[in-house]
């Protein structure tokens, strides 16, 4: 890399930083404002495709990470990218490594299940990783990895723009709400972040690989399912 490629990085992730740090808190309490004018925030189609290729060069750019030498391709995300609803995972394991997708095997195939149970098809709405590059071993991150990736993660929800963000697992979790807590302990529950004027409900799931290895828990996940099916249908959203 020449020096003139590395000062180019180098500006681009402080312009990233700088950009996106400030834009996310969290109310105290909860927040019922949905009263936003969509114009004020609309994207273009055309626009996102250009910031998610900006992302993803970006997130290629990263240097000193273990995670990217480990990893052979980055898995940025797929689906609806005017989706009004945003599915966020941990991070992509071998099977979404080589389709450059998320959630594929056996973990995609419950993922569409469930999603199917609450009338969605996966394509209709978005899904990423709060890392999206498989880890060594695919092994659980670290509070400083997940730390160092919400960066992107946020750039990533700003671009998407959704109404709803569904956080599947405590990876994802920590990584937008800095919750570290037994994710038991906080699912089902909706949470709501306030970002760029607007008040986005989130929910905290589990993450259907952890369902696939502790099946009894799939009961409760159909509770989560069903508040989110409600949600949808109170904010009158068409998926």
């Amino acid at each position: 890399m020449t020096k003139r490629e590395i000062n180019q990085n180098s500006k681009l992730t402080e312009e990233l930083i700088n950009t996106i740090e400030s834009k996310f808190e969290f109310a105290d309490e909860p927040i019922n404002r949905f009263n936003f004018t969509e114009k004020e925030y609309e994207i273009s189609l055309e626009d996102k495709k250009n910031l998610l290729l900006k992302l993803k060069k970006q997130l290629n750019s990263i240097e000193n990470c273990k995670l990217k030498e480990n990893s052979k391709k980055t898995v940025l995300g797929a689906g609806n990218l005017n989706s009004s609803i945003m599915l966020i995972g941990e991070a992509p394991g071998l099977e979404e490594e080589v389709a450059g997708l998320p959630f594929k095997g056996e973990v995609g195939e419950l993922l569409d299940k469930m999603l199917l149970a609450i009338n969605i098809e996966r394509q209709n709405i978005y899904i990423t990783y709060t890392i999206n590059f498989r880890l060594p071993e695919d092994r659980k991150p670290t509070s400083a990895e997940i730390k160092r990736y919400s960066i992107f993660l946020k750039e990533h929800i700003s671009i998407i723009d959704p109404k709803i963000i569904v956080l599947m697992g405590s990876t994802a979790m920590e990584a937008v709400t800095g919750l570290n807590n037994r994710i038991s302990n906080e699912r089902s529950k909706w949470k709501e972040m306030i970002f760029k004027n607007k008040t986005l409900p989130v929910m905290i799931t589990f993450n259907p690989s952890y369902l696939i290895r502790f099946p009894e828990n799939k009961k409760y996940s159909w509770e989560d399912l069903k508040k989110i099916r409600k949600k949808i249908k109170d904010l009158n959203i068409k998926i």
